[in-house]
């Protein structure tokens, strides 16, 4: 009998050991089993390069022989952490010492193939004319102050019919930063937008220029009952129309979200300032008379007037999405007329390459985010590139996505336009926020991704997770239980 205890003793004894083991050498295990870090090509950022502050669009052409490809380099290092901490936010910003992942065709002086270095670099002194490789050693220059973004800058509009005016558009230094992080391009392999009208309530477009050429409609300037809205005295109306349908006609000028949309330009100010409430509502109502499926709401409508709240409750009953900037004082949302529904209002927060906003929204109020500062569009009278901030720009990122999902998806109601934005923006802060809501668009994402795959995904994941604490949590049972057994049996030994 003893002897039938001394051995089951030892099998247990043994079972303990492995679960001591399993506890101790489990991380180990685990770590050794991670992937390695993989080889890739990168640069390291130079303070200058032949006297010249260093851009991903001039390391694009320097290595991958095009400037256009610098969207490639900045996908490859969105949200990486680089050595000093710091995240890649804005294409026209790089850092000295920073490691930029290149596309595996890139070639030239400077460029690395192996393991990213870990832990911090000596940061790269200034290259000299002609050289491309990094200089370690020096330390890292001071960067020189970001200029505040300006939305004025005169000019004059040259030509064009309509009434003579004077065009407020923005300032002419200009950063893509915006188009990059939309990555919109990566969508057009499914759809560009063709088929879908878009509705800019605003100052009108200006059909004129070539990036719009052929794209914009006649519309309507409801301030004079039965005017034209293809002209732009102002210029906001001509920046939203750019950052929905820009095409690229034009070398070098930015692109629109959805380049191949319809614009139906519907004019509700000549001036700078706020629409009549009646022009506003009016407006609103031409824009879904005349059949377009999403409506860009610029800044000068307030959706706070009842009037207007009128209106934009009547189009809700409509299939229709309208896109507005999020409320900077509080504001009742306007709900459907009737119960036949369908129809979403969406309102949109705009921030800069850093996640600042763009203005002070009231807590909770916005549901996404989209580039709204320092963000690149067309100027009327010719089209060239101008730089603008406001909340109506992020509108119009919102407004280009929306198009591009019902252009691929025409079945989906405008609700479910609505959902779709949300559900596929990437999370900034905890979703939902109450600054930035659901996160930033992402045009690609919402097109290429279902909602349900995502959230699928991670139910598995949350499953995958349960499953292992349920697994981890059997084996501390069963050790536990093991070491119990053990107790009471060492004293029966010694008891009997």
């Amino acid at each position: 009998m003893l002897a039938k205890r001394s051995i089951l003793a030892r099998l247990l004894a043994v079972a303990m050991a492995g679960c001591v083991l399993m506890a101790l050498t489990g991380p180990a295990v685990a770590k050794a089993t991670n992937d390695p870090q993989p080889y890739v090509k990168f640069y390291v950022v130079a303070a200058q390069y032949q006297g010249q502050p260093e851009s991903l669009t001039a390391i694009a052409r320097r290595f991958l022989g095009s400037g256009e490809r610098s969207a490639e380099i900045y996908h490859l290092n969105t949200g990486r952490v680089q050595p000093d901490g710091s995240r890649l936010t804005d294409p026209g910003r790089l850092k000295a010492g920073w490691q930029l992942v290149l596309p595996w065709d890139a070639a030239g002086e400077g460029v690395t193939y192996g393991q990213l270095p870990a832990g911090k670099r000596p940061t790269p002194t200034a290259r000299p004319s002609g050289a491309a490789g990094p200089t370690p050693g020096a330390a890292s220059p001071t960067p020189p102050p970001t200029p505040s973004p300006s939305r004025t800058g005169a000019s004059p509009r040259p030509g064009g019919a309509g009434p003579k005016c004077t065009a407020t558009t923005g300032s002419s230094s200009r950063s893509d930063w915006a188009q990059l992080r939309m990555a919109a391009d990566s969508a057009w392999t499914l759809t560009r937008g063709n088929g879908v009208k878009v509705a800019v309530v605003d100052s009108g477009v200006d059909a004129s220029v070539q990036q719009l050429s052929g794209r914009v409609a006649v519309g309507a300037d409801v301030t004079v009952g039965n005017g034209r809205g293809d002209t732009d005295c102002l210029g906001s109306g001509t920046a939203m129309a750019g950052i929905i349908a820009g095409d690229s006609s034009v070398d070098g000028s930015p692109v629109g979200i959805a380049p191949d949309a319809t614009i139906l330009p519907v004019r509700v100010v000549r001036g700078s300032g706020a629409a009549r409430a009646a022009d506003a509502a009016n407006a609103i109502e031409v824009a879904v008379s005349a059949g377009a499926s999403v409506v860009a709401v610029g800044s000068h409508v307030d959706l706070g007037d009842p009037a207007v709240a009128s209106s934009v409750a009547t189009a809700l009953d409509h299939d229709v999405l309208l896109v507005a900037g999020a409320p900077t004082k509080a504001v009742t949302p306007p709900s459907p007329a009737g119960r036949s529904g369908g129809g979403a209002l969406l309102f949109t927060g705009g921030v800069g390459a850093g996640d600042q906003l763009a203005e002070q929204y009231v807590a909770g109020a916005v549901e996404v985010v989209a580039p709204g500062v320092d963000v690149a569009s067309l100027g009327v009278g010719g089209g060239r590139a101008v730089s603008n901030t406001g909340t109506e720009f992020a509108v119009a990122f919102v407004a280009g996505q929306a198009a591009l999902i019902r252009a691929a998806q025409p079945d989906l109601t405008a609700a479910q336009v609505k959902e779709r934005i949300r559900g596929t923006a990437d999370a900034i802060g905890t979703a939902p926020d109450a600054k930035y809501g659901s996160g930033m668009i992402n045009p690609a994402a919402s097109v290429s991704v279902a909602v349900d795959d995502r959230n699928q995904v991670a139910s598995q994941q949350q499953g995958s997770t349960g499953a292992a604490l349920a697994v981890i949590l059997g084996i501390a049972l069963l050790c536990g239980a093991g070491v119990v057994f053990g107790l009471r049996l060492r004293r029966r030994r010694f008891a009997g």
